[in-house]
């Protein structure tokens, strides 16, 4: 089969190649024809290195697709099923998972070590324990999630992932409250995403802040009150807040930097969420002081920050009710050349779909 392939960390360009074998077929686990997949920024940030991943690797982790087969003891799915691929499954059984922290599950991430995918000359590496820019994957049964008829394989890609993630940290972490003030840091699918919680859950003002202006514009569309450049969210802070800051700042971007920025753009006793993934030596710097005095509450949000598989059947409560809008965000996207051509000649072969968002 074909599959996109990063032989080497930090290469700026994917390859194509029809020598790629999807392995580890078994008990326990199923195999997936890929229909669709989105680039989301992560699979970009283990290209690059800021996220620890091994390679050579197939990126990609948000999916959806058929089943082609399912391993002994697999139950609840058969081979002609619709899914969506999950990248974080809850093994149902850790102190997390009891918790009713599922998110903070870490068998996902154990399984992320074994190659899944091979070629004539040695092992490949799928992100995350998935690596959905292939024609095929075989992942663990509690990654493959059915999905509803009526969502369209593209759209059950974004939900595996971006529109979670976005989603999840607005209403579940954040806990936006009707009314509130909001600016989000970093326009990209996530950050829509993001700003499309908080219009649902009722905010009164929403600040979209990106420095390339076609996403500023796309914020609009998808909920925003005001969008502006980065150079003018301190003018902004003070028309709308009266320069007390926002009752919520999603950092979106993954960078200590614009993180120190939400940091200061948030009110006293306000909310700064961190859902931007960055890198491990990337230190946000805040004095005990202002921690203290201030009282802001600083809570990352990994994958929406609640039960996923909870989350993804309200994202399709929400899409179906016409509360969001994820036909829309498929077109949202930032074209990146080398990833595009790789992903254009995937394409002739009819078994992989694309959507990018960033």
């Amino acid at each position: 089969m074909r599959a996109a392939i990063l032989h080497e960390t930090g290469q700026d360009k994917l390859e194509v190649l029809d020598d790629v074998e999807a392995v580890g077929f078994g008990p326990g686990k199923v195999k997936l024809r890929i229909r669709a997949t989105g680039l989301c920024h992560s699979d970009m940030s283990a290209m690059n290195g800021v996220l620890p991943q091994p390679a050579p690797f197939v990126p990609g982790h948000e999916g959806a697709g058929e089943v082609l087969d399912v391993g002994d003891g697999v139950t609840g799915l058969s081979p002609g099923d619709r899914v969506l691929v999950c990248w974080l499954p809850a093994c149902g059984g850790c102190p997390s998972c009891k918790r009713g922290q599922s998110h903070l599950c870490l068998a996902g991430f154990l399984s992320a070590g074994t190659p899944n995918f091979k070629r004539p000359d040695g092992e490949v590496f799928g992100f995350a324990g998935t690596g959905t820019f292939a024609e095929e994957v075989v992942i663990g049964a509690g990654c493959a999630v059915p999905i509803p008829d009526d969502v369209p394989y593209d759209i059950a890609a974004l939900i595996g992932c971006g529109v979670t993630t976005g989603l999840g940290a607005a209403l579940n972490t954040a806990k936006v409250e009707a009314g509130s003030s909001v600016a989000v840091i970093g326009c990209g699918g996530v950050g829509i995403s993001a700003i499309q919680g908080a219009r649902a859950s009722g905010a009164a003002q929403i600040v979209a802040v990106d420095p390339v202006a076609g996403r500023r514009e796309s914020a609009l569309r998808f909920g925003a009150t005001e969008v502006v450049a980065p150079e003018g969210l301190e003018d902004a802070k003070a028309r709308i807040t009266g320069g007390e800051g926002f009752d919520y700042v999603f950092e979106v971007v993954g960078k200590s930097a614009t993180a120190r920025t939400a940091y200061d753009c948030t009110r006293r006793g306000g909310t700064l969420c961190v859902v931007g993934a960055g890198a491990m030596d990337d230190v946000l710097q805040v004095n005990m002081f202002e921690l203290f005095f201030d009282e802001k509450r600083i809570l990352p949000s990994l994958y929406g920050g609640g039960d996923v598989l909870r989350s993804y059947e309200r994202t399709v409560a929400l899409w179906r009710a016409g509360r969001i809008d994820l036909e829309g965000l498929i077109t949202h996207r930032v074209q990146l050349a080398e990833v595009n051509d790789a992903l254009d000649q995937m394409r002739t072969g009819e078994a992989l779909r694309t959507c990018i968002e960033i």
